[in-house]
Order: structure tokens, then sequence, then C-alpha cells
């Protein structure tokens, strides 16, 4: 209907000033409350080309579209904006066109879309998943649902950070301190326990630092100097001249910690398409950097480091290859997309990492531009927020950081409670229970961290997040399974469902009005890379529909066909829910 109306008024000004104005000078917005209208149009902009003051044009262009175009009904005019009011029959048949879509609002995908490649996730194999990677992984399973809802295909990947020192911490540590222990014989999930033992690798370091400056080494000799430190370093040296020994710890320790994250990402409800390893991208990197520099692109230093010089792009000097030939993060990255290029003809690329990487990627944008990737330079750092407790910040090598696998076991245990309480349980069978508490728990967690602008920082408050009522993931899930429940009763009373000219109200109006922009609120969080405008648009709808819901009845009305318009309308409200939900990652329950 926006887009008609659109089109409708940019026809109106070429016929009444003799030129047509870009689709970009039509600013329309939902009229205020406070006034009468359904669609209001800033004249403004328009000025230059009627040359006449703002009241005139608005009022010459609401004549224009009264007599010219049918779904409009009416007009007034406040200062220079024009409020337009739509026949009650466009209304209804906008309802009509939301019921006819079952995928109403999502774009389909061809053999022709455009191929986008998501990276999200990228952990490192020494340590379990935690409240960081659970809002990485939430916003990159949702930007790909949302890049899809958007006519894209999409690949999504993980970079797996497999080798390096701090994974031959946890190797060592566990040689020192293990005993032999796997996953199996202490009943515990693999990324768990080898993350257990990074953190006693960090224990025993602290303590033999001391022990150093004890004996009155400097606090910056000792942490070289520290035994554990060195034979860390031994073992990576050892590890990337390929011992026997050392890889075969490392793939079987590895092993563990993939079978461990296996299991988080599967309930947590993401999933990859492709999972790339540092160990193998490292070499691919360094061949790229060589090649490079054989080309002149980037140059040597004295000690035979390798570096690239952008200071004629307003930055620095930014190392490659170090002195002993072993690669740095900006290699692999290098690496990783030539590998993804080789495999895939991507179109565009999008990076989800933390804004403390914003110039690693501005740098990584330029290089892989210099080395002749397409996308290089429209490559996408998708930047996001930390995220904290009430309590602060973590820290991983302290282990006081929050574990996803706990996190999550306290939203399910904290919904199962909550539930219980309100008495929304009652009369369902224990299977139901724990699968309703669950879609509840982690559609909570998953709301709560997406309705919040990405770009910002965040606090995470578990018992703020499961809450019946308030911008919640419950509270949208709560009217989704109170609306299943009514169409439920309907089909049970066999009720009708076919309606031709009824009498909208303005509750209803608004409840349709709100359907039709779902396409937009898509395509601009598509343009934004913002699941949070999906979850906020969710929140205003089920706002709305909450209220008509308790001004009027729908099972009850007299009046046949409002009846049935009131069914209808309320089944494309919860289609919509579960449509825009699926777009976070949230499923919704048919009861509750």
């Amino acid at each position: 209907m926006e887009k008609q109306l659109k089109d409708a008024i940019i026809a109106g000004v070429e016929q009444l000033y003799g030129s047509a104005p870009a689709e970009s000078q039509i600013t329309l917005q939902k009229t205020k409350k406070e006034f009468a209208g359904d669609w209001t149009l800033v004249t403004f902009p328009l000025l230059k080309l009627s040359r006449k003051n703002p009241a005139q044009t608005a009022g010459e262009i609401g004549d224009y579209l009264k007599e010219n175009v049918s779904i409009v009904a009416d007009f007034n005019v406040i200062n220079g904006f024009l409020n337009i009011v739509l026949q009650q029959g466009s209304w209804l048949d906008t309802l009509r066109k939301v019921d006819a879509d079952a995928q109403f609002g999502l774009v389909p995908v061809t053999e022709q879309s455009p191929l986008v490649m998501i990276e999200y996730s990228s952990p490192n194999t020494n340590k379990p998943l935690h409240l960081g990677h659970i809002r990485n992984n939430l916003l990159g399973y949702s930007l790909a649902e949302i890049m899809k809802a958007n006519g894209y295909k999409v690949i999504k990947t993980n970079i797996v950070n497999d080798r390096g020192i701090h994974i031959c911490k946890s190797m060592l540590a566990w040689q020192k301190f293990g005993a032999g222990a796997t996953p199996a014989s202490v009943g515990k999930k693999g990324d768990h326990l080898v993350g257990d033992y990074y953190v006693a690798f960090d224990k025993a370091y602290k303590e033999e630092i001391k022990a150093l400056m004890a004996d009155g080494m400097s606090e910056d000799d000792a942490k070289k100097n520290a035994p554990l430190m060195l034979e860390a370093q031994e073992m990576l040296r050892k590890w990337e001249a390929g011992d026997a020994e050392v890889r075969a710890l490392w793939q079987t320790m590895n092993q563990w910690v993939y079978d461990g994250f296996d299991e988080t990402y599967k309930r947590m409800g993401v999933d990859f398409d492709k999972i790339y390893y540092e160990s193998d991208t490292y070499l691919v990197g360094k061949e790229k950097v060589n090649e490079g520099l054989t080309k002149g692109l980037f140059f040597t230093k004295e000690d035979g480091s390798v570096w690239a010089d952008m200071t004629d792009q307003g930055l620095d000097q930014k190392l490659l290859l170090r002195a002993d030939g072993t690669s740095v993060y900006m290699t692999q990255d290098i690496g990783t997309a030539s590998l993804r290029f080789q495999d895939y003809p991507i179109n565009k690329m999008i990076y989800v990492v933390g804004n403390e990487q914003n110039y690693h990627f501005q740098v990584l944008s330029i290089l892989l531009d210099r080395l002749g990737f397409e996308w290089g330079k429209d490559l996408v750092h998708f930047s996001y927020g930390m995220v904290e407790l009430p309590e602060g910040k973590m820290k991983s090598r302290e282990g006081t950081v929050v574990d996803a696998d706990d996190l999550m076991d306290e939203m399910v245990g904290t919904a199962t409670e909550i539930s219980k309480e309100l008495g929304k349980l009652d009369g369902l069978s224990q299977e139901e229970i724990d699968a309703i508490c669950t879609t509840i728990g982690l559609g909570s967690l998953k709301y709560f961290i997406l309705k919040v602008d990405p770009r910002k920082n965040m606090t995470f408050n578990p018992k703020e997040s499961i809450d019946f009522n308030g911008n919640t993931g419950s509270f949208i899930q709560y009217a989704h399974a109170r609306i299943q429940s009514v169409l439920r009763k309907a089909t049970e009373l066999n009720l009708s469902e076919n309606f031709d000219e009824v009498q909208l109200n303005d509750k209803e109006i608004a409840l349709i009005s709100a359907l039709a922009s779902f396409p937009e609120v898509v395509k601009q969080a598509g343009k934004e890379y913002s699941p949070s405008l999906i979850a906020n648009y969710t929140y205003d709808l089920v706002k709305e529909y909450n209220q008509f819901y308790h001004d009027y009845s729908i099972l009850k009305e007299d009046d046949e066909a409002v009846r049935a318009m009131r069914i209808v309308l309320s089944r494309n409200v919860a289609k919509v829910i579960k449509q825009a939900m699926a777009l976070l990652g949230i499923g919704v329950p048919d009861k509750m």
C-alpha cells in the first residue's frame, strides 16, 4: 500500500508541476494519532518543484489524490503536512493480500540471487563458548536469516582458531596436571575440560612469576622466563615443525572441544554451512603475502619481516609476516579469504566480529582489495558492542567467564520456575512442559540480546529477560500462544472466515497497517544489518494486538462478517509474529 501511494504521489506531482520527483523526495510517515489520517506526506522536499508554499502544495496534491486514486478517501492539511485518509476497502484488500501470501514479507531466493557469506562465532579451541560468543552467534545467525529474507543466497561460515600459544597452554597444562583425564572419564563436556586446563595453566604460571620475582627478577623478565611459558613456546615451535607427538595431542584435545561446541551450537539453534580452521588458512595466507611481495604490493624490513605500507590511505604500516616467517592474525584472515573465494562465488562478505576489531577490518579490506579480491573493498564488518553481566566484565584466563551452557541451563530453569508460578503450565504433560520452557528460556535469552542495537554495549540480566509483560521474548511468545488458542476454538466451533465489506475500527486499521509494514521492516533490517529492527517491530505489533484483544471480542462478536474478519486478522498477526521471530532464531509455542 505504501508503494502504491508513493507511486501515485510521484505521478500527481509530475502532472501538477511538470516534473517528476525522485523517490527519495517522497517522505511518507504513519500519521500521528492526534490527527485524522493513515499516512502523512512531508511536502517540504517538493517545494522546489511546486514553487508554492507548503500548505498550498499539500492541498493541491491532496485534491489530486482524492480525485484520481481509488484507495484515497479524504485528506487534511496541517501546515506543510498532508494527512491522507485511505478508503476502508483498501485496508480490507491489504488484509486479504497478507492472508493470501504464506511467505508474506519474505523475498524468494532464486538462482540469480547474489551470494552473501557471513562469518560468525570464531571460537578458540582452548575454552568453551561464553556470553560474548552467544551475542556473536545470535547476531550472525539472525543476520543470515534476514539476508535470506531479502532474497540473498547465504553461506554461513565459522573460522575456528585452533592453533597458537593459547592452544599450547591448555595442552601443556593437561600434560602436567591432567593425569590422563578425558571427557568420558570425568563426565564433562570436552570444551569445558580443555577450558579447565587453560585456567590451570594461568594459575600455575602466575605462581611461577611470583617465585621468580621473589628471587629478584623484574616482572617483565619473570613473565618471559617462567618455565611454563618457555615450555609452551617450545611446544608451539614443535607444532609448527610438525612434531608427531604434539600434533597427535593437539588433534585429540581439539576434537574434544569440537564435540563440545557442536552440542552448544545445536542447543543454541545456530549452524554453519562451512567451517574453516586457522591451522589450514595460515599457510595459504603466507603464500598470498609472498605473492604480494613478489608483485611489489608489500615490502621487507631489515630483519626479514614483511609489511604493508598504508600511509597513502591515512593508516600506518602493518606487519604481515614476522622476521622468523611466522604469521599474524592478518595473514590468517588473508588466507581464509583466499580459500573462501576459491570455494564460493562471493558477492558480499560480512564479518560478525566485536568492535574492538574495527581497525583490523579496515586494514583487511584494503589488503584484500590490493590482492585483487572483488569484494575486498566492500567487505562488511558487522561490528557489535560488548555484552556484560550486572556484576561486570568477564575474564577467561581467571575462569570468571559466564559459560554459554550454564547460562542456557539457567534460562530454561528460570522459565520453568516463572511459568509454574504464573500457572501457565497447568494441564500440560511433562514432555510439553520441558519443550515449552526450553522454547521460552532460550527465546528470552535471544530476544533480550537481539532487541538491542548491535552497535551498542549491553548488560544482560537473566532475570529481567523472562517477563510476560514488557519488551521480552516471553511476552511475544505468550501473545502468539494466546492467538493460537483463539484460532483453535474458532476451528472447533467451525466459524466462518468469509467477509466482504465490514466497517473497521481504528484498532483494526492500526493492526492491518502494522502487518502491511512488515516487508519494509525486513528490507530495512537487511540494509542496516540490524536484527533489533525486527525485534522491536514485533514487540510493537504484539502491543497493538493485545490492546485490540482487550477492547474487542473476537469469538463472541455477534456480527458474523466482523467476527470472520477478526479471526483472519488474528491468524495473520500470529503468522507475522512467527515469521519475524524466526528471523531472530526464536521459536514461538502454540500453547503456553
